[in-house]
């Protein structure tokens, strides 16, 4: 039996029988290295294989399964209809009334009376579309408008290309 090595992924193979290797083909055997040599493959499935862990761990009988657990829906007060319009790139990076920099993509808007970090549900009753907004900002100073929205959640609701729309509003609670 002659043992080769490299080939496939490191398993020995017999010489069919009947067969030998001519002397300029046999590879000179060496006292320092083991006839048979392992493929790189075969070092690497060796190195890994018990790291081998079932892709999805059973979970015991007294664990919740988080992933099936839908969160509660944020209680809402009605603050009613108003009117909402947006500013956008001429403020971006100017601090707003609450010290924060006004990021036109963020999420966020400006009331009048709202405390700083109030959740405020605003919603197109034209489509139907709603955003969420964080208050940081003080206004709007135009007379009519009730809420002053980001660019970004004035995009979500679609009230940028006329400017303002009419919106109703919830204060969600934290």
């Amino acid at each position: 039996m002659i043992l080769l090595g490299g080939g496939g992924i490191g398993l020995a193979q017999d010489a069919p029988v009947g067969t030998q290797m001519s002397a300029d083909l046999a590879p000179a055997a060496r006292q320092d290295q083991p006839a048979f040599q392992p493929s790189e493959q075969a070092q690497f499935e060796t190195a890994f294989a018990r790291f081998d862990t079932p892709a999805e761990p059973a979970l015991p009988d007294h664990a919740v399964d988080i992933t099936t657990i839908e969160p509660a829906e944020p209680s809402a007060t009605p603050i009613g209809p108003g009117v909402a319009s947006y500013y956008g790139r001429r403020f971006h990076g100017r601090p707003t009334a609450s010290g924060e920099a006004f990021d036109m993509n963020d999420l966020t808007a400006a009331h009048k009376t709202l405390p700083f970090g109030s959740r405020v549900r605003v919603t197109n009753p034209r489509n139907g579309a709603s955003v969420v907004v964080r208050v940081n900002d003080r206004g709007p100073f135009t007379r009519g408008r009730d809420i002053d929205l980001s660019r970004a959640a004035a995009e979500q609701i679609g009230i940028v290309r006329s400017g303002h729309g009419r919106v109703e509003l919830e204060l969600l609670d934290n």
